[in-house]
């Protein structure tokens, strides 16, 4: 029986593959309040690729997706948290505005090229700023794994994939030989 790739898995869901253009692009800000109803579809068709993809695959770290990795180079990403009741974290137009000294190496895995996962060197929290529907600003701290996953979903709307992070001579390994899958990332107290 042939099976199928994680990488085949994710595009059959909807999620553009490495290799294509909109992936390298940075994204288009929207114009706010003036773009909120565009900026409203493009969320609704983030949180409906994550409902079709979480219902095939267990994120225990959290899980995001970008705009553009739905083929939409729109400056809007969608960050769901690990845990059942954790609330989702929608960013329009994000930009981080600070960023720690201290960082740490933890493994990330990108459902535009799902069949590997690549130690990747992070700050242990970030500033972002975002821009609401109403067009107003908002500036929030993330730490440790929310930073991370935020971290990597805007450096996608910068047309950066984790791999542009990774530190020099490391190379992702294949998912078959990744042994942290079902767990979250960990973190000295």
């Amino acid at each position: 029986m042939n099976q199928v790739r994680p990488s085949e898995q994710m595009r059959d869901l909807g999620v553009v593959q490495n290799g294509a253009p909109v992936l390298a692009e940075p994204a288009r800000a929207f114009n706010l309040p003036a773009e909120r109803e565009a900026a409203e579809q493009v969320v609704e068709q983030m949180l409906s690729a994550m409902e079709r993809i979480g219902q095939v695959h267990l994120f225990a770290k959290g899980m995001g997706i970008a705009a553009p990795q739905i083929g939409i180079g729109r400056a809007a990403a969608v960050v769901q948290p690990p845990g059942p009741d954790a609330p989702a974290v929608v960013l329009l137009n994000p930009r981080i505005t600070e960023r720690s000294s201290d960082a740490d190496d933890q493994y990330e895995g990108c459902l535009s090229f799902f069949d590997v996962r690549g130690l990747v060197p992070r700050p242990l929290w970030i500033t972002v700023e975002t821009t609401t529907l109403e067009g107003l600003p908002v500036t929030t701290t993330y730490e440790r794994g929310l930073a991370r996953l935020i971290h990597h979903e805007i450096d996608h709307l910068d047309g950066l994939l984790y791999t542009a992070r990774m530190r020099t001579g490391a190379v992702p390994i294949p998912v078959e030989q990744y042994r942290q899958t079902g767990r979250a990332w960990a973190y000295e107290q």
